[in-house]
């Protein structure tokens, strides 16, 4: 089983990887902003505690965000594995991932975190909104909050599963296929040691 958490700053290509890397391992997504949008559509009872933060203009908790997680994983327990994309972003999240994940006998194998200076970061954000439309990428000075606060409050995740020896950083600049050779490649290495 793979359990790959996907890092990087916004505009990293963590999304472009992500569907290539599903394709390959045929792996279930697992994006927190997915969940959140699911649960609160259905009005679960998880939809409905994250609403009452959400309104008062406070962040959900991580044990809810976990809890969303834990539940989309027995959705899919025979999955060859799942891809994290936009989590964990804290380290106290990453350390309930760890513990929800011994629930269901397994473990994160690899963090893969793709490496972009920040001015190409914010070349390719401003080109996706141009393509996209994406509102969130095109104000400079939310472009530069959302750097911000990934450097800030979500890069020592990254300390995190360095420290358990799954962290592999990779040069996201470049051919997207070339990146996704490199991203295949470390994927691979961590099957075979563990």
């Amino acid at each position: 089983m793979i359990n790959l958490v996907l890092f990087g700053p916004p505009g990293a290509g963590k999304g472009t990887q992500s569907k290539k890397l599903i394709d390959r391992y045929g792996l279930v997504h697992i994006s927190t902003g997915d969940l959140f949008r699911k649960h609160l559509s259905e009005g679960s009872p998880l939809g409905q505690l994250a609403q009452q933060y959400m309104e008062r203009g406070e962040l959900v908790p991580d044990q809810v965000v976990i809890d969303m997680v834990a539940d989309k994983i027995r959705a899919h327990q025979g999955a060859k594995g799942f891809i994290f994309d936009g989590f964990p972003r804290t380290v106290s999240q990453a350390e309930a991932l760890d513990e929800m994940l011994k629930e269901f006998n397994t473990s994160v194998s690899i963090m893969v975190a793709l490496d972009v200076p920040e001015e190409e970061l914010k070349k390719r954000l401003k080109k996706r909104a141009e393509l996209e439309g994406r509102v969130d990428d095109q104000d400079e000075a939310k472009i530069n909050n959302r750097i911000r606060v990934y450097l800030e409050e979500t890069l020592p995740v990254a300390s995190y599963y360095e420290k358990q020896g799954k962290l592999r950083k990779i040069n996201g600049v470049g051919e997207i296929d070339e990146i996704f050779a490199k991203i295949c490649k470390a994927i691979e290495e961590a099957l075979v040691r563990s």
